[in-house]
């Protein structure tokens, strides 16, 4: 039988960045202040995983103006949405488990 632990995706071992792989999933783009508020973060906690998922290049940063006000928001990369999906379906195999 195959090592199925190898398979999780060792990005995806805080529920923070497993939060907001989750969020992204099913969004097109996100703001960043939804994304703190929603998974209840500081900003600096949120942006470090942030950082993280994008040196990975599992997420991509948009910035933009709303007016004179700045905007950032997030979303999945094809190369995230790969690798998130693959993460979950290591862990149903895990669940299904006897």
């Amino acid at each position: 039988m195959k090592n199925i632990i190898r398979q999780l995706d060792k990005a995806f071992d805080s529920k923070i960045r497993l939060g907001v792989m989750s969020i992204l999933a099913v969004n097109d783009r996100v703001p960043f202040n939804d994304l703190k508020n929603t998974l209840e973060l500081t900003d600096g906690n949120l942006a470090s995983h942030l950082r993280q998922l994008e040196n990975l290049a599992y997420v991509r940063v948009h910035k933009s103006f709303a007016g004179r006000k700045p905007v950032t928001t997030y979303e999945i990369t094809n190369l995230g949405r790969e690798a998130f999906l693959s993460h979950l379906k290591a862990l149903e195999e895990i669940i299904r488990l006897q």
